[in-house]
């Protein structure tokens, strides 16, 4: 690896139909040396072969053991990870694939596909239990010395500049109250969130968009894709970016330049 690592971030909403749009050939052409990956929708096996076997990369797949073709989570490492943990060990949170913790000699990663608060927002107390044990599961990596960075679809927009639109959202599952507040803990427990570290009043930068609105055209989005690292290794991170320009899915990469 070589001293400043390219990280990226990405929801691809299906790894199979990712790979009907060009998926290899955007890897090839980025290289990132770390890619993690959320709604795979897929079990290992049926990842397609160029991306499961691709010559530059290990690569580690978690998926939902409740329903099929549901949620998951994927890692790419250019180098091989220490140690791999699928799920956070809490049987209630580990259903669905949502987590994959890869650890490095400087830092710990965690990859994770939040849960969305559903229809009429009745998932919302499960997603507000699991923003608590994924983040006992930071504060446990944390107190142990280690690094810690976390990335994925945290399925909330933090802050109204982080929406196009949040008068419209108050009381829509992804911009409620008690969810912005369960970022609000992260950051007051010192944890950065990376692109507001380097972009604080960047407007109009935003992961996701509704496909059925055609909202990408209109770039009428939500920024609910994030890159945290503690705060004491906050210096590391050089840069932080998103790449709206990347299609293929509903969602678009974010990621970082860090100083290892």
């Amino acid at each position: 690896m070589t001293n400043t690592l390219s990280i990226l971030s990405w929801n691809v909403n299906g790894i199979r139909a990712a790979a009907k749009k060009g998926f290899v050939d955007w890897l090839d052409a980025a290289a990132p040396d770390i890619l993690a990956l959320q709604e795979t929708r897929a079990e290992a096996h049926q990842v397609p072969a160029t991306i499961r076997d691709h010559p530059s990369y290990y690569t580690n797949w978690n998926h939902s053991k409740a329903r099929k073709g549901y949620s998951g989570t994927g890692l790419l490492s250019k180098e091989e990870p220490l140690a791999v943990q699928h799920d956070l060990g809490i049987e209630e949170f580990d259903q669905e694939g949502r987590t994959l913790i890869a650890e490095y000699p400087s830092f710990v990663l965690l990859n994770c596909y939040f849960p969305n608060g559903g229809r009429g927002n009745g998932r919302v107390p499960f997603k507000l239990d699991f923003y608590q044990a994924f983040f006992d599961k930071c504060e446990a990596f944390r107190a142990e010395g280690k690094t810690v960075i976390f990335c994925g679809d945290v399925n909330t927009a933090h802050k109204e500049i982080d929406l196009a639109r949040p008068k419209e959202n108050q009381t829509t599952t992804g911009f409620l109250p008690e969810e912005r507040d369960w970022m609000d803990r992260f950051v007051n427990a010192g944890y950065v969130d990376t692109f507001r570290l380097h972009y604080p009043d960047l407007t109009d930068q935003y992961t996701w968009w509704d496909q059925l609105t055609r909202a990408r055209e209109r770039n009428v989005g939500w920024r609910i894709d994030y890159f945290f690292i503690a705060a004491e290794a906050a210096d590391r991170v050089e840069d932080a970016f998103i790449l709206p320009d990347v299609m293929g899915s509903d969602h678009c990469p974010v990621g970082i330049k860090l100083r290892v």
